[in-house]
């Protein structure tokens, strides 16, 4: 029999402890140690079992117990000096606040392990944006999906293949409130699936500074197969998954519409919030007047958008057909027709077997695309090349921000109360972190490796207790979980691998040789453990089959106590890896590793990294800062390239790691080793932090977009209707440009100091000189007179040859010897559009 009426009930707070239930409802929690300890202080059992969740603790903590402790004078004082503290960082006003709004869209976000709305990299990303965004302070929302049972948990059966769980989040017992108007209403707004209205509420997570805003589609209005759109995360069809981007991107720009906020940047984390620039225009239509053109020019001029994938299939695409059954009425209310939104969904617009995809749209729509690692940007311009036909690759118009980690979030209490002690109190959000960071070399070689003793110590005992859980589950013997509590070594070179279980990613390439592997990590002397974990997609069978295969290796009697897989890789299990470590491997195939960044969660740890020259690492490093798997060669014969990579790991752990971790002084201390974690520390963490990410977005990217937005925007958008037809002006007279006639002093020899003097005859039609930009396009040359490297120098305008024809002039200067040669080309103006290369305009010499 079911009730007829529900009521919950929860403890009463004391006045005294009111600070608690802010704190609670504000995801400082999860960077923040002191405010884990006040909850933690409550009840330390509950707050394990709820997960560290501070609202779950307070719904459920006894209410004697908290009576108590309203008159336990040692608990008050520190709640209130802890609760000071906490108001003057979140009261703290953003900077140009009257000025920038970016609303940074994501489909995923891992702030906290309460929180599970996120599957991995993706997910922990976009959480370590937000966090350093609130501790920079800059003006920054985010927009999100609130799933009902987020992304899956992960169990092994006997045969150790991966199975899924999805359980349930209530979201009243979550740091999370939902969204009411002025009356006390819950927000909504809709969006169209095909001939049906599907309604969405808006909840808040507060994330320091930053508000987080999730949309919700579970609703008793709502039909059940609408109501399943958030139900899982990157779960269900091809369907499914176009009904969760609409909700994302269509729904999340009309409820921030709703609540009255009006972005002047957004931000979109990967394609799946692609349609939030369909709807910025179709807004400024609604609301201003504009046409699609003028509308256009003011969503392209104040939007970024980031690629995460260099893998093809990692792109969304969608059947034309399934497409055109969502948007073809929505296009009308654009102003287009339904084959120009499938052109701008396409890579070729004329290819009608091209599927529409995301991709494509988000980077016509963008004044500013990035890849996440400098790597990732070179391979993102090859792939995206064909957009821009008549732009050089190296020319296409995405460049790279690469991705960096919230490091008081990664750093182990260990490590980060070294850092409080040798860095100041400050560090977490010291403006100059060049600076700050210097100061690690202050910190003794001895107590750096002690801290980390601690956490590797906190590691195995976890291990032992997750592999005990995980073997009596799979109905194991009593001596069977006897040894498990027995099993690895606080003593011992251990090594993370832990990630997603994509094929890329190689998590085998390490068994290569299991008789090879087997005389390293059974070294008596040098004796070596490897701690595994990650999850499979799973639809992705043949990352199934991976894990499988390392279970079956793992219970062979000469890996029992060396290799050890743990169940459902998460946040509070990713934080213990890459602090308890002492090694990170990472063996992609090279250049399928866009970034990452769990590699860099290690480094703040000061855990070496050991991995293939992919991502961030071909960046970072350097002999003294970890090791080098290969030398960055791409080897089309996959087979040869991982027989040769899988010696060359091999060969490191023998004659490197190994010698260089058990070379002890007489204290125990492996100094070299230590001398390298220091160096890291020092040198790669400011390098590889998200405040620099942040940074780097804010002043290349938000600044500048803003800016665009708000001059376009003047006047009920005089200028963005002025820009468009502009804009119009160029499409329809580019083809009478051509540079008739280049001219220049560069044959023969030049001494380094000399100048080249490059004169262009440049016939520009029905266009002015202040509507394009001519430049000197000039490098280093390879025998076939190809450019190795190139730079660009404006030239300028000297005088008119003839009607509508303009000679353009600039010097080259000779500042290092070498061959070198030139050519120039001619854009739209720089100082008009921002970015020249969008319209796909150019001309060359």
């Amino acid at each position: 029999m079911k009730a007829k009426q529900e009521f919950k009930v929860q403890p009463r707070i004391p006045e005294r402890l009111a600070h608690l239930k802010r704190m609670a409802y504000n995801v400082m929690f999860s960077w923040h140690s002191e405010i884990r300890d006040i909850f933690q202080r409550i009840d330390p059992k509950l707050w394990a079992d709820t997960g560290n969740n501070p609202v779950l603790l307070l719904g459920l903590v006894d209410q004697q117990r908290l009576d108590e402790l309203e008159n336990d004078t040692g608990f008050t004082s520190q709640l209130e000096e802890i609760a000071h503290r906490f108001d003057l960082y979140v009261k703290t006003p953003p900077k140009e606040v009257d000025k920038t709004c970016v609303a940074y869209f994501s489909a995923e976000f891992g702030l906290t392990s309460c929180l599970p709305i996120y599957s991995g990299g993706l997910g922990i990303l976009a959480g370590d944006h937000l966090k350093s965004a609130s501790d920079v302070n800059i003006p920054l929302i985010a927009v999100g999906l609130l799933y009902q049972e987020g992304y899956f948990q992960q169990y092994l059966n006997n045969d150790g293949w991966q199975m899924e769980r999805y359980p349930t989040n209530s979201f009243d017992t979550l740091p999370l409130t939902q969204i009411v108007d002025a009356s006390g209403q819950p927000v909504k707004v809709s969006v169209r699936f095909k001939d049906r209205q599907a309604a969405i509420a808006v909840w808040k997570a507060q994330v320091g500074r930053v508000p987080l805003y999730l949309l919700d589609t579970d609703l008793d209005e709502n039909p059940p197969d609408i109501r399943a759109t958030t139900d899982q995360l990157y779960g269900g069809d091809r369907e499914m998954r176009i009904r969760q981007e609409i909700v994302l991107g269509v729904g999340g720009v009309r409820a921030l519409k709703a609540m009255g906020i009006t972005p002047t940047v957004i931000h979109m984390n990967e394609g799946h919030s692609a349609f939030s620039a369909l709807e910025r225009i179709n807004i400024l239509r609604k609301d201003h007047g504009l046409s699609f053109d003028a509308a256009r020019e003011v969503v392209r001029s104040s939007t970024v958008f980031t690629t995460h994938t260099p893998v093809p299939a990692g792109n969304d695409t969608f059947s034309p057909d399934l497409a055109r059954s969502y948007f073809e009425e929505y296009a009308k209310e654009l102003g287009i027709s339904w084959p120009v939104l499938l052109g701008y969904c396409r890579v070729n617009p004329r290819d009608e077997s091209e599927p529409f995809g995301v991709t494509p749209l988000s980077l016509r729509f963008s004044a500013h695309a990035n890849g996440v690692s400098k790597l990732h940007g070179l391979v993102s311009r090859s792939m995206w090349q064909n957009i821009w036909p008549r732009t050089p690759v190296q020319d296409t118009p995405i460049d790279s921000v690469t991705n960096g980690v919230h490091v008081s979030t990664w750093a182990s209490r260990e490590i980060a109360r070294l850092f409080t002690r040798y860095l100041g109190q400050n560090w977490k959000e010291d403006p100059d972190p060049e600076r700050i960071w210097e100061s690690v070399s202050q910190i003794p070689l001895s107590e750096l490796w002690r801290a980390h003793c601690h956490c590797r110590e906190r590691l195995i005992a976890f291990a032992r207790r997750s592999q005990f859980r995980q073997l009596k589950k799979q109905g194991a013997t009593a001596d069977v979980l006897q040894k498990a509590m027995e099993l690895f070594s606080p003593d011992t070179l251990t090594i993370g691998f832990a990630r997603r279980f994509a094929t890329y990613k190689r998590a085998t390439l390490l068994f290569s040789d299991p008789d090879r592997l087997d005389k390293i990590l059974n070294n008596p002397q040098r004796p070596i453990q490897i701690i595994i974990a990650g999850k499979a997609h799973p639809q992705d069978n043949e990352g199934k089959a991976f894990i499988k295969s390392i279970i079956h290796y793992s219970r062979e009697e000469r890996f029992q106590n060396r290799i050890m897989f743990l169940e459902n890789y998460n946040i509070h299990l990713a934080s213990l890896l890459t602090a308890g470590c002492d090694v990170w491997l990472n063996n992609p195939r090279r250049p399928l590793e866009a970034c990452g960044t769990s590699g860099m969660k290690a480094l703040a740890n000061g855990v070496l990294n050991l991995s293939v020259l992919d991502g961030w690492w071909d960046e970072g490093y350097a002999p003294q800062y970890g090791w080098a798997i290969g030398s960055g060669e791409v080897d089309s014969n996959q087979e040869l390239q991982d027989l040769t990579e899988s010696q060359a790991l091999y060969n490191l752990l023998e004659h490197q790691v190994a010698p260089n971790f058990y070379t002890r002084t007489s204290d125990g201390i492996p100094v070299v080793w230590c001398d390298m974690m220091r160096n890291s520390i020092k040198d790669l963490v400011p390098r590889f932090s998200s405040h620099r990410m942040v940074t780097d977005y804010y002043e290349r990217f938000y600044r500048q977009s803003s800016e665009r937005y708000n001059s376009l925007s003047r006047q009920n958008f005089k200028l963005a209707t002025e820009q468009a037809a502009w804009c119009n002006k160029l499409m329809t007279s580019w083809n009478d440009v051509q540079i008739l006639e280049l001219k220049g002093d560069g044959a023969g020899l030049k001494t380094v100091g000399d100048e080249v003097t490059v004169t262009a005859n440049v016939r520009l039609g029905q266009l002015r000189p202040d509507d394009v930009s001519v430049e000197a396009y000039y490098g280093n040359m390879d025998h076939q007179g190809e450019f190795l490297d190139r730079l660009t120098l404006p030239m300028t305008k000297v005088s008119e040859s003839q009607p509508s024809t303009f000679v353009f002039q600039g010097q080259i200067s000779c500042k290092r010897p070498g061959r070198f040669g030139y050519t120039v080309r001619v854009t739209p103006s720089r100082e008009k559009l921002g970015n020249p290369f969008v319209l796909g305009l150019v001309a060359w010499a």
